[in-house]
């Protein structure tokens, strides 16, 4: 065998922004082009938005009607909180969406008996949701404290690359459960979704109309498209008509009843279920999720800027774009989405798909969320593509978000057994913690956390039951108490110092300077 060269030995030496993207964080596409990206974007948040009130609001005592409105009015502030996050906040293209990490303390405020014991179904349902405003809007205040007084700032000097590489990765990986375990629950439909998405987003992706790789930049609209006319087609050729229940509810296009259910025109409205009601129990529970969401938003922050191929946001911005959030929440407390907020995770890997990091894309799907929310029936139209659908697609964006975060080991000493201990280790009791308290909730109808204080249950059930959460408290605790002091370089450091000020690199001002000149009122630390 010959003997391999040294000039032949490719190294790849480590970069600060992602190559390879047609348009990056502030630069755009064509107006046509650009309308066409934002609706596929809005198209992607709609899974999220239609899931979480279709799990909660029938347990909440609400009807399909009920459901509609909620969705409507997710969507609608969505695209409120989008546009803020993308003027004001980290201004990353980043879609601020409902969150998961709220149905733990959620779902306790459902079962306090003095809701449960409501006979009424629509009674119960406006006064649970008026018992979950009341915890958002007071639990805003952790996020808003944390953001605009800089103290988020000052916790995020203690990551390195090194400690960020478990926590961005699980941002992508912690949400497995979401992709092909509900992809299979209707293989007919999420399989051929999954093979044909990948193989007109990846192998045909050089396929050209006019100068522009239309398979790449709009395959995800293609699938949804020809999957959901062949779902449609089941469904009407009664494929479905004697099957199970749990199959029907993923596989039927007609059983969702949200165009049925929503008005033509309906203008969500703060405190339209009525004003909020304050409980200390419930809002404290909801604090953990509200430190969840904050940590999953980070790592998402971090993801979207490499996947709009800017630098790293330095501290100051990251702690402006965590205020916004908190804003955000308080938003949803005030309007009644029924969760919290955080970065939509499967619109950052849309990002890397497209190859179109643009921030005026975002903007556009914040602006088609916010318009079809108000056109009730043609919003409709669009949340009925069914769930397994969007699952499929899941598999392959969620991938890419795991895949930014393992990209900053580039950046660390990987032949260091330190770091390879603390990225290990972080990983595995990332995802083996959650999974442990996610089963045990699954066999004991609750959570290992169930003492008689249902705030603190709250607390460890929802902190524990997130993957990329346990991944920071492990990964920053190994990586700065663990021979920290000669490991600098090997932790990644001399880069990371660059982007930790605003001022320490010059392309920061480029990416992240407020608009309308605000920076003379708010000038960066």
């Amino acid at each position: 065998m010959a003997e391999v060269k040294p000039e032949d030995m490719v190294h790849h030496m480590p970069m600060d922004q992602l190559q390879g993207f047609e348009y990056c964080i502030d630069s755009n596409p064509s107006w046509g082009e650009g309308i066409a990206l934002g609706f596929q974007h809005y198209i992607l948040s709609l899974g999220t938005a239609v899931m979480i009130p279709t799990m909660l609001v029938p347990l909440m005592g609400g009807n399909d009607h009920d459901k509609a409105k909620v969705v409507q009015t997710l969507l609608f502030v969505t695209g409120i909180k989008t546009l803020l996050q993308t003027l004001f906040g980290t201004r990353l293209p980043t879609i601020m969406g409902g969150s998961y990490a709220y149905v733990v303390p959620i779902l306790s405020i459902i079962r306090d008996p003095s809701l449960a014991q409501i006979a009424d179904g629509h009674t119960r349902f406006l006064q649970t949701m008026r018992a979950i405003q009341g915890s958002l809007i007071v639990s805003s205040s952790i996020q808003i404290i944390l953001g605009y007084s800089q103290l988020w700032a000052i916790c995020s000097r203690f990551f390195s690359p090194l400690g960020m590489v478990p926590v961005i990765a699980l941002v992508g990986l912690g949400l497995f459960e979401r992709g092909f375990p509900v992809v299979g629950k209707c293989v007919e439909i999420g399989l051929p979704m999954l093979i044909l998405f990948v193989a007109l987003s990846q192998y045909l992706k050089h396929v050209n109309v006019r100068h522009v790789p239309v398979l790449e930049r709009f395959s995800m609209l293609m699938c949804i498209a020809l999957v959901w006319v062949y779902a449609h087609i089941l469904t009407a050729s009664g494929a479905y008509k004697h099957t199970a229940l749990v199959t029907q509810i993923n596989c039927r296009t007609d059983l969702a009843n949200l165009i049925s259910s929503s008005q033509w025109i309906s203008i969500p409205y703060p405190l339209q279920w009525g004003a909020p009601t304050f409980s200390a129990d419930h809002a404290f529970g909801m604090m953990a999720a509200v430190l969840v969401s904050l940590i999953e938003t980070t790592g998402a922050f971090k993801a979207a800027a490499r996947l709009a191929s800017a630098t790293p946001p330095p501290a100051y911005v990251l702690s402006r774009g965590i205020g916004w959030q908190g804003i955000g929440t308080l938003l949803d407390g005030l309007f009644g989405t029924g969760t919290g907020s955080t970065v939509s995770i499967e619109n950052v890997g849309l990002l890397g798909s497209t190859r179109v990091g643009s921030r005026r894309v975002i903007q556009i799907s914040a602006g088609f969320m916010i318009f079809f929310s108000m056109l009730g029936k043609f919003g409709a139209l669009f949340a009925s593509i069914p769930f397994t659908i969007f699952a499929a697609i899941y598999c392959v964006m969620f991938g890419i978000v795991a895949a930014v975060g393992l990209s900053f080991m580039q950046f660390t000493n990987m032949n260091s057994m330190r770091n390879l201990f603390i990225i290990g280790v972080s990983l595995f009791l990332g995802l083996s913690i959650p999974e442990y308290f996610s089963r045990y909730s699954t066999s004991s109808r609750q959570g290992p956390a169930h003492t008689k204080a249902g705030w603190f249950n709250d607390y460890i059930n929802t902190i524990f039951s997130s993957p990329p959460t346990v991944a920071l408290f492990m990964s920053v605790l190994l990586d700065n108490t663990l021979d920290v002091r000669d490991a600098a370089r090997d932790r990644g450091m001399p880069w990371w110092a660059r982007f930790r000020t605003f001022r320490g690199d010059s392309r920061n001002e480029e990416f992240y300077t407020l608009p309308f000149n605000l920076n003379r009122f708010f000038p960066p630390s």
